[in-house]
């Protein structure tokens, strides 16, 4: 696997992680979203939830990745459990309604997943969060997007994946089988219906040599 090197202007350090290139993707294309209409295959889940793919929605995706390396403003959160501090394990960054997104292709791919799925007005994707997996130490544990007032109505949650796979497990919060989906180099996951509160999600920690992804999670505003 070769070892890509970036120079984070955030941190004004050097950032070096191990990346291996799509052999699909061309760094002297320009990345391009591919159409939904057909292409998008719906996996109905439990109590009224859905989970849509559509991989390689994102052509040459590995260029958005090393953009988002470099200019994004990540940061490293820190959180309480039980009695101490710790870091969250992943970097994570967030651009809220009217925001601009650090990469044009990403605020086409919210204006076409809002096309394609035409929700109500106040269930629009407008804004982007972005979390850094940079080795398998890195991880979310198993959880449903908190959703506000909405907690009692359907949403989505739409994320675009750039570098290198890695799971994406999602399971009944009443137990059940786990449904394990390999998202990167530009793959679609959209998780609706009661999906966020039927349901939990998580990107497990793994000790398989796996390398860096992005994902990129687009929402709606939800009340607080």
């Amino acid at each position: 696997m070769p070892i890509t090197t970036f120079e984070h202007p955030f941190y004004n350090r050097i950032m070096t992680i191990a990346f291996q290139p799509s052999l699909l993707d061309s760094f002297d294309e320009r990345p391009a979203l591919a159409p939904l209409a057909g292409t998008v295959r719906r996996i109905p889940l439990a109590d009224g939830a859905w989970v849509d793919l559509r991989p390689g929605w994102l052509a040459d995706s590995d260029a958005v990745f090393e953009t988002l390396v470099t200019v994004v403003p990540w940061r490293a959160d820190r959180r309480q459990m039980y009695d101490r501090v710790v870091d969250v394990p992943r970097l994570v960054s967030h651009f809220g309604p009217g925001a601009t997104l650090p990469h044009p292709v990403l605020t086409d791919a919210m204006t076409e997943l809002n096309t394609y799925y035409s929700p109500a007005a106040d269930q629009r994707f407008q804004t982007a969060g972005l979390c850094f997996y940079r080795t398998g130490d890195d991880s979310v544990a198993w959880h449903g997007d908190r959703v506000g007032r909405t907690i009692d109505r359907d949403t989505m949650v739409g994320i675009l994946s750039v570098g290198e796979p890695r799971v994406l497990s999602v399971r009944r919060k009443t137990g059940g089988d786990v449904l394990r989906f390999p998202l990167g180099h530009g793959d679609l996951i959209v998780m609706g219906g009661s999906c966020q509160r039927t349901h939990e999600h998580a990107i497990l920690k793994t000790k398989k040599a796996v390398g860096p992804r992005i994902s990129v999670q687009f929402r709606p505003v939800w009340p607080t």
